[in-house]
């Protein structure tokens, strides 16, 4: 028998090389929502793709989808796209898209202590417009912030950014299921939210002060990839995870049932009959949620109860009760004849723009 000797600081530096990535779905590849369509930014929280989320709150308007220009080594990126200017933002205006990431995952860091440790912002960036561009690191409360700069020498070139920040050692950084830290790319911001690059101030500020807007001129494009965050002063390779782990990953804070393949009548869950115009259909999480989700739907006509061999259309759905691990939802026909304690199917209603998404995001 031959015995193979491994040195441990081999075993260390390999696994040094794995999970270093605090960002999820930096490559931009999931997008359980939208499948590639087109959102329009608004001045509420409106998601793109997996756990990037975008707000705006400007005289013009912004578009965000999947893209599938990427530099070299990635398959998609976020595009955003200046769909009406406004070329004169007020103080308290501003276009941001952001990642917040749970506090579980940057615990070891530090931040708020004497311990705080460096982390290194990466990612690639191309525009239509060149110039200074901000952004900003803050933490849950939004009164500890570090704005940053990066510069975009090239129109439409895709071009690698590398920022490096010192930990916070003041302020309070969330290492439980809550917001850890947002991670924001400012599209247009206002003075309010703008601050002096490259030093953690105390306030909520969402980019850097004189740093370009995106939403100032009518048709700009504004594409990001390859976002990684990871402790440490340098700028490591990306962190590419497989797809179904990354999927597996984002589900903790959203996971989508919808259409499958387009098919007519798809299969979304299954149910009893509590009395003969109501049903309870179960769903069993794939991942378990990071806290209790939140249910949103396609209209209730857009699904089928059948209860062989009749079917009757959904005039009514909403959530019954859920934990971090399944849900069961309340799906009533307008009026129908099954017998309690029926076993019943839900399907799609001969369409394929049926959804079911439970949310749990930060």
């Amino acid at each position: 028998m031959t015995l193979t000797t491994v040195d441990a600081g081999m075993l260390n530096s390999q696994s040094q090389q794995t999970w270093r990535n605090r960002i999820i779905n930096g490559a931009m590849v999931i997008d359980q929502r939208n499948a590639g369509a087109s959102v329009t930014m608004s001045n509420a929280v409106v998601f793109t793709v997996d756990r990037w989320w975008s707000f705006e709150d400007t005289d013009g308007t912004m578009t965000a989808q999947q893209s599938s220009t990427a530099p070299t080594g990635f398959t998609n990126s976020l595009l955003c796209t200046t769909t009406s200017a406004d070329a004169s933002l007020g103080a308290t205006q501003r276009v941001v898209i952001s990642q917040a990431i749970e506090g579980f995952n940057i615990a070891d860091l530090g931040w708020g202590t004497a311990s705080a440790q460096t982390v290194t912002l990466s990612f690639w960036v191309r525009s239509s417009l060149t110039g200074i561009f901000g952004g900003a690191i803050k933490n849950a409360s939004s009164n500890r912030t570090y704005p940053f700069t990066y510069t975009i020498s090239s129109a439409n070139t895709w071009e690698q950014k590398t920022i490096t920040i010192a930990g916070d050692t003041s302020g309070t950084w969330l290492a439980t299921n809550g917001v850890g830290m947002n991670v924001n790319f400012g599209l247009g911001v206002g003075s309010t939210y703008s601050a002096t690059a490259g030093a953690w101030a105390a306030g909520d500020f969402n980019s850097a002060t004189g740093a370009t807007s995106v939403v100032g001129t009518n048709g700009a494009t504004f594409y990001i990839t390859g976002v990684q965050l990871e402790k440490g002063s340098t700028a490591t390779s990306f962190d590419y995870r497989p797809y179904g782990t990354e999927l597996a990953l984002c589900q903790r804070y959203c996971e989508a049932y919808n259409a499958d393949g387009g098919t007519n009548y798809a299969y979304f869950s299954i149910g009893s009959v509590q009395t003969s115009t109501n049903t309870r259909q179960t769903f069993n999480f794939k991942t378990q949620k990071r806290a209790l989700p939140t249910a949103t739907t396609s209209a209730a006509n857009t699904f089928i109860l059948d209860a062989s061999p009749s079917s009757f259309t959904v005039s009514t759905l909403a959530l019954d009760r859920t934990t971090l691990n399944g849900a069961t939802l309340e799906a009533n026909p307008a009026s129908s004849t099954m017998s309690s304690q029926q076993c019943v199917r839900m399907i799609q209603n001969n369409t394929s723009t049926c959804f079911i998404i439970f949310s749990s995001e930060l």
